[in-house]
Parts: C-alpha cells; sequence; structure tokens
C-alpha cells in the first residue's frame, strides 16, 4: 500500500540538497536580474504592452493545464479593462473569464499582503462563479468536505482506475492549512524562489478544495514569485511553461507525493522549468518590440480603426489563418470592405498572400 508524504511522522518537514540546487538557482536568480534590467530600459508603455501579453497567456495556460478554454480575446480585454489600458478591440468577458483575471492579478499586484484562508476562499469563489465545476455543483469558497469519499487523483475508465494520489481526510484540513498560512506568510532565510516550489507541492498535497487546486496553487506559485521579484508586474509566465511540460509536471508531482520528504528531484525540475519560462520571455519582448518599431514607422499612415484592431491581433499572435472572412467577421464589415482593407496593406508591404490561392486565399504579415 502506498504511503503518501502528508502520512510521514515528520510531515511537512521539507528537506533538500542544497548544493546540487546552487547551480540551477543561480541561473535562474540570472534570468530574473537580466530581465529586470531588459524590463526597465523599455519605458512604460512597452512595458504595460508585454506585461497584457504575460498575463494573458499566464490565465489562460493555467486553466488550460486544467483542460478548461478561455477565450484569449476575452482574457485580454478583463486584463487591459483592469489595468486602465486603452487598447483597441475590447469586448465583454464572462464570469469564468473575469474570475480568472481577478485572481491572477490579486495575486501579483497584492503580492506584499499576507495570504490568508478568507482571501484563498475569495479566489475559489472567483473561479466557480455558478457554484458548479462543470455539471456538479461543489463546495465554492469552503474546504472540501470529502461527503462522496476521500479525495483522489484518479485516471483510467470505469473498473481500470489508477489512484496517482490520495489527499489528506477533511477534518485534517483546517489544522494543514493553518500551518501551510503560517509558514508562507513568516520571512525566513529560505530562497524565495525555492520556497516558491515548496508551496506549489504542500499546497497540491493538501488538496484542501472540492475542485480548483492546480489552479489556486498556480496562482500562489506566482504570489510567491512576485514577492521574490518584488515586482507588481509579470513579465513571464510560469503557467505557460508547465502547459509545454505538463505530461513531466503531472509525473513529478504525483512521484514527489510518493518518495519521502526529501524534495530535491521536485525543485530540480521545477527550478528548471522556471528557466525555460524565463528564457522564453525573449520572445514576447521580441513581439512587443516589433510592435513598437512597427507604429513608429507608420506614425504618419492614415489606418482605419478596422486595419489597426487587425493588425494589432497579428502583431500579438493571430490563432490561425486571416482571411478575407475572418476580417470581416472580427471587424464585423462586409466581405468587400474586409477586402478592400487588406488589399490597401497589401499595397503598402505590410500584408502579403500565403502561398495558398483561390477561396484559402491567407495573410500574413510581410516580415
Amino acid at each position: 500500500m502506498t504511503t503518501y508524504i502528508h502520512e510521514l511522522s515528520h510531515w511537512p518537514t521539507f528537506t533538500w540538497d542544497s548544493i546540487k540546487l546552487a547551480p540551477l538557482l543561480a541561473t535562474v536568480h540570472q534570468h530574473q536580474g537580466r530581465l529586470q534590467g531588459r524590463m526597465e530600459a523599455l519605458g512604460f508603455n512597452l512595458q504595460h504592452e508585454a506585461m497584457l501579453l504575460t498575463l494573458t497567456q499566464d490565465v489562460v495556460k493555467n486553466s488550460e493545464i486544467e483542460n478548461e478554454t478561455l477565450d484569449p480575446n476575452q482574457v485580454r480585454s478583463s486584463i487591459a479593462r483592469k489595468l486602465g489600458m486603452d487598447i483597441a478591440g475590447l469586448i465583454p468577458a464572462d464570469r469564468h473569464v473575469e474570475g480568472a483575471v481577478e485572481i491572477a492579478l490579486d495575486a501579483i499586484q497584492h503580492f506584499e499582503k499576507p495570504l490568508t484562508k478568507e482571501r484563498l476562499f475569495n479566489w475559489h469563489a472567483a473561479l466557480f462563479p455558478t457554484g458548479r465545476s462543470g455539471m456538479s455543483f461543489i463546495n465554492v469558497g469552503d474546504w472540501r468536505y470529502d461527503q462522496h469519499g476521500p479525495m483522489q487523483v484518479v485516471s483510467g475508465s470505469l473498473g481500470h482506475e489508477r489512484v496517482h494520489f490520495e489527499a489528506p481526510a477533511a477534518p485534517r484540513i483546517e489544522k494543514e492549512m493553518d500551518v501551510f498560512l503560517t509558514w508562507f506568510n513568516n520571512k525566513e532565510s529560505i530562497d524565495p524562489i525555492i520556497k516558491a516550489g515548496l508551496a506549489h507541492l504542500w499546497f497540491v498535497t493538501i488538496h484542501p478544495f472540492e475542485d480548483g487546486n492546480g489552479r489556486i496553487a498556480r496562482t500562489i506559485t506566482d504570489l510567491q514569485l512576485a514577492r521574490s521579484d518584488n515586482n507588481s508586474q509579470r513579465f513571464y509566465s510560469l503557467s505557460a511553461q508547465i502547459r509545454k511540460e505538463r505530461t513531466s509536471y503531472y509525473k513529478h508531482l504525483e512521484s514527489a507525493q510518493k518518495n519521502g520528504l526529501e524534495v530535491t528531484d521536485w525543485l530540480e525540475w521545477f527550478l528548471t522549468c522556471m528557466e525555460h519560462a524565463l528564457a522564453l520571455t525573449s520572445e514576447v519582448l521580441a513581439n512587443v518590440l516589433r510592435k513598437a518599431r512597427f507604429w513608429e514607422q507608420y506614425k504618419t499612415a492614415r489606418f482605419n480603426d478596422r486595419q489597426r484592431l487587425m493588425l494589432n491581433k497579428l502583431f500579438e499572435g493571430f490563432i490561425g489563418k486571416l482571411t478575407s472572412s475572418k476580417w470581416a467577421k472580427i471587424t464585423k464589415c462586409s466581405q468587400d470592405t474586409a477586402s478592400r482593407d487588406i488589399q490597401a496593406l497589401i499595397e503598402l508591404g505590410i500584408l502579403v498572400k500565403e502561398a495558398a490561392g483561390g477561396r484559402s486565399t491567407s495573410y500574413v504579415l510581410n516580415e
């Protein structure tokens, strides 16, 4: 029978090999420092643009890890409104999107505030504004009750289930979370990035909610990383990197639950994921700078509102192929108007046709 780490007598006394982790931790800190310097050199407007791109990606991918799809355009619009950014093409966002955005911004912008039970309950309620997870009612804004049996992470078909993990019983949660929150809010000598990795594993182990534990664990991690950066702005997305490495992420979390309280392997994976996330930020910066250069080059050009909207969407990563019919649908204009808008940009050398022609004609930015 499997013994999980929360069942061990010395739980939750984690240990790790600091010497083994030191080179990787130093690399992550170096990436953080370089990124901070680069962002400070961008200026206020470009910083906000980079933050909007990063947070949009972070919110979308945090949900996507759990197989929940949020509309990126709604997420972007919600973030922009909450940050007071005046950008084109804002659209309404549904309650689930608004809730996910509120949680992300609360964690990062108010990182200095203590993490409390009430704050976690508010996050949980924002994640499930209808009181449902899928088709089922759940306990929202409260710890789980285990009324349907122990909290287990299970895969496989009926009759062939595999239990990956079983969380502490519900009566333990209040005490377990008191210990966790006291530790999380205390200032101590532990490296803040190591603390982020430990907090992630510790919270997932307790699994205090009926649903949403993974998303809230990653939000707690983001809060701790904001403390590490001492910055209420975010220019890298750990959730986006975890989404890319999702299979490995779950594998390492499961392994960490079963192999004792020496968690060097988990922290090594976490730090490597952090390194990759910070390295990918160069792509975000490249897009921001590319967009800024474009609008500087064409600052005297007389684009209409539809063209400005679609050009910004292309710079921010348009999903799928851009066709005249998509242009018409997004900008709410006729097919003929869309074709004229596109042709004008082709004549300016801004857009070019992709190889396929005929009814499948699509367009991309002229690099």
